[in-house]
C-alpha cells in the first residue's frame, strides 16, 4: 500500500476523534501484513487515564479481529480546528507497537498530510526497547 493513501486514511479517521478536553485530535491507519487497514482515533474521558490514543485504538481493533502482524502505521494529529501536525506516538503507544511489531521493519509514517510524510522504523523511535523476547524463559546455565 502507498503510504500517502495510508496517511489519507489517518487524516479522515482523525475527524471522528472524541476530544472534548484537550481538543487535540489524532488519527491512525494501521496496515496489517494481510493488507487490511485498521483505523483508530483518540477517545478522551473526563477521568483522563481511561482515554486511549488513536494508535492503540487501531491496534486493539486489529488484534480483536485476529490480526497479529503489521507492516506500518500512519499517524497524524492537530487541534480540532487547526492545521494538521506531525504527531509522533506517545511512549505507551510505542510500547504497544513493540509487542506486535518487529522494531527493525515496522514503519511509522508521520507528517502533516499525504503530501508531507516522513518514515521511521520503530527502532528509531524506541531504541533499546523491551519486548516479548525479554520475558522468554531461559534455562539456567
Amino acid at each position: 500500500m502507498d503510504y500517502k493513501e495510508l496517511m489519507r486514511q489517518a487524516v479522515e479517521i482523525r475527524k471522528r476523534a472524541y476530544t472534548p478536553y484537550s481538543g487535540y485530535q489524532v488519527g491512525a491507519a494501521l496496515l496489517g501484513k494481510s493488507g487490511r487497514v485498521y483505523l483508530g482515533c483518540n477517545v478522551e474521558n473526563a477521568a483522563y487515564s481511561p482515554g486511549i490514543c488513536g494508535e492503540r485504538t487501531a491496534f486493539v481493533k486489529a488484534v480483536s479481529e485476529g490480526e497479529r502482524e503489521f507492516q506500518a502505521i500512519a499517524v497524524i494529529g492537530g487541534a480540532a480546528n487547526g492545521p494538521l501536525e506531525l504527531a509522533p506516538p506517545c511512549g505507551i503507544c510505542r510500547q504497544v507497537m513493540r509487542e506486535f511489531c518487529d522494531p527493525e521493519t515496522f514503519e511509522i509514517v508521520l507528517g502533516t498530510g499525504p503530501e508531507d510524510i516522513q518514515v521511521y522504523t520503530l527502532s528509531q523511535l524506541l531504541p533499546l526497547s523491551f519486548g516479548p523476547e525479554n520475558l522468554e524463559k531461559r534455562e539456567n546455565v
